[in-house]
C-alpha cells in the first residue's frame, strides 16, 4: 500500500512539472529540422542514422544540466552568464544568438508557407494569418495555458512515425522486413572514411547542430525557472527531459528512415525545403504518407516559430537584464515582448519576399548550431561545476565526461569544416 501511494505521489509530481523538457525537445524537430533530417535521408540513405544514438545521449546530458541549473539556482543561462563572467562576453552572446535564432526563425515561416501551399493555400495569406495566431498565443496568454497548448502541439510529431512506417511500407515492395533490419543496423553501425569527406561531415554536423541547437538551453533553463520548478522537483524534471529528448529522437530517426527509403533509393538526392520532401513522399509511398508528413511539417513549422522567437527573447533580455515572461504583462515586461513581436514580423515579413534562398538559410543555420553548440556547452559545464553555485548538485563524473566529451568532438569537427569555408573565401 505504501509502495502504491509512493508511486502516486511520483505520478502526480511528474505531470506537475512536466513541460519544459519534453516541450524543448521536441521543438527541436522544427521545419529546419525536418529539412535537415530529409535531406540526411534523400543524400545518404541510412548512412547517417549512426548519429542518433549518440546524440542522443549527448542531448538528455546537456538538457538535463540545464533543467538543474534552472531548479537549482532559480535562474535563466543569460543571468547566471552575465553574473559569473562578465557583461562584454554576455552582450557578444547574446548578439551570436539573436544571429543563429533569426535564421531559425525564417525557416519556421518558410515551413509555415510550404505546408499549406501542399493544401493549396497561398503563403501571402498563411503567413501574415499564423504571424498573428503565434504572436496572440504568446502575448495575450498565460504560462500555464501557453504550456497547455505547446505540449498539445509536441505530441502530434506522432505524425512522422506513422509517415515513416507508411513510407517504408510502400517503398520497400515486399522486401520490409529487410529494409529495417538495413535501418537498424546503420542505427549501430559508426562511419568509416566517408566523416572526413566535406558533403558528409558537413551533414553530420547539421544533424547534430539541430538536435542540440544552442537556443534549446537558453529556452529550457528560463522556462525551468518560470514554471517555479525547485530542488524539491528536480527528480521529477529530469524525467520530463529524459522522455522529450527520447521522443524528440525517435522522431527524427523516422524522419531520415521515410526519405531514405523512398527519396534515396530512388534517385531524388537533393531537395529545396521539406516541402520537397513531402510532395517526394507522395508518388513513392502514397497520399496517406504525403498528408501525415505535411500536417507535421505545418505543426512543427507554426510550434517553432512560437518558441524560437520566446527564446530568444528570453535568452537576449535576461543576459542583457531587462525583465522577461510570459507570465508578466506587456507593460511589465516591454523590451522582451517588443523583441518577440520584431522577430516574427520580420522573419514572417522576409519569408513574402522572392527568391529567398530557403534551403541555404536552413542547413547553413543549422550548421552554425552545431559549429555554436561548443562554446554554449564550455559556459554551461563552467557553471555547473561551480560548487558555490550549485553546491552538491554539481555533475557527476559521468555526466563531465560525456558533456565534456560531446563540446570536445563538436570542436574537432567544426575545424576542418569552417577551415573549408575560409579556403574558399580566400581563393
Amino acid at each position: 500500500m505504501r509502495l502504491l501511494r509512493s508511486w502516486k505521489i511520483r505520478i502526480l509530481l511528474f505531470f506537475a512539472v512536466v513541460g519544459p523538457g519534453f516541450i524543448t525537445a521536441n521543438v527541436d524537430n522544427d521545419a529546419n529540422g525536418i529539412v535537415t533530417y530529409s535531406q540526411a535521408g534523400a543524400q545518404f540513405g541510412y548512412h547517417l542514422l549512426w548519429t542518433m544514438i549518440p546524440v542522443t545521449v549527448a542531448l538528455i546530458v546537456v538538457q538535463e544540466i540545464a533543467a538543474r541549473m534552472g531548479a537549482v539556482t532559480g535562474k535563466g543561462l543569460s543571468d547566471l552568464i552575465r553574473e559569473e563572467f562578465g557583461f562584454r562576453i554576455t552582450f557578444f552572446m547574446m548578439l551570436a544568438i539573436l544571429f543563429i535564432n533569426f535564421g531559425n526563425i525564417l525557416g519556421e515561416f518558410a515551413g509555415i508557407a510550404g505546408s499549406l501551399e501542399l493544401f493549396g493555400l497561398s503563403k501571402y495569406i498563411t503567413v501574415p494569418v499564423s504571424a498573428v495566431i503565434v504572436w496572440l498565443i504568446v502575448v495575450k496568454g498565460q504560462y500555464k495555458g501557453v504550456e497547455k497548448i505547446f505540449l498539445v502541439a509536441s505530441f502530434i510529431y506522432i505524425t512522422y512515425i506513422f509517415a515513416g512506417i507508411l513510407a517504408m511500407h510502400s517503398a520497400s515492395e515486399g522486401a520490409g522486413v529487410r529494409e529495417w533490419i538495413k535501418a537498424a543496423i546503420s542505427t549501430v553501425k559508426p562511419p568509416g572514411r566517408e566523416l572526413f569527406q566535406h558533403d558528409y561531415l558537413f551533414m553530420t554536423i547539421t544533424v547534430i547542430g539541430t538536435t542540440i541547437a544552442p537556443w534549446m538551453q537558453f529556452y529550457l533553463q528560463s522556462s525551468v525557472v518560470e514554471k517555479g520548478v525547485s530542488r524539491r522537483q528536480y527528480k521529477a524534471s529530469r524525467l520530463d527531459v529524459i522522455s522529450g529528448c527520447i521522443f524528440t529522437d525517435v522522431v527524427a530517426w523516422f524522419i531520415i528512415v521515410s526519405c531514405a527509403a523512398t527519396l534515396y533509393v530512388h534517385g531524388f538526392h537533393n531537395i529545396n525545403d521539406a516541402k520537397d520532401a513531402a510532395e517526394g513522399l507522395r508518388p513513392l509511398a502514397g497520399d496517406y504518407a504525403y498528408i501525415l508528413f505535411a500536417v507535421g511539417l505545418f505543426n512543427a513549422s507554426l510550434f517553432a516559430a512560437s518558441i524560437l522567437p520566446l527564446s530568444t527573447a528570453y535568452t537576449v533580455c535576461e543576459g542583457l537584464g531587462f525583465e522577461s515572461g510570459v507570465g508578466k504583462k506587456f507593460s511589465e515586461a516591454p523590451a522582451f515582448y517588443w523583441l518577440y513581436t520584431i522577430l516574427i514580423a520580420a522573419g514572417a515579413g522576409l519569408i513574402l519576399l522572392p527568391h529567398v534562398p530557403l534551403i541555404k538559410i536552413n542547413l547553413y543555420s543549422q550548421a552554425v548550431n552545431g559549429v555554436a553548440i561548443a562554446p554554449v556547452l564550455i559556459f554551461m559545464l563552467l557553471l555547473v561545476n561551480k560548487k558555490e553555485l550549485m553546491g552538491e548538485y554539481v555533475n557527476s563524473t559521468l555526466y563531465n565526461v560525456i558533456a565534456w566529451g560531446t563540446t570536445a568532438i563538436m570542436t574537432v569537427l567544426s575545424v576542418p569544416l569552417i577551415w573549408g569555408y575560409v579556403r574558399q573565401i580566400w581563393h
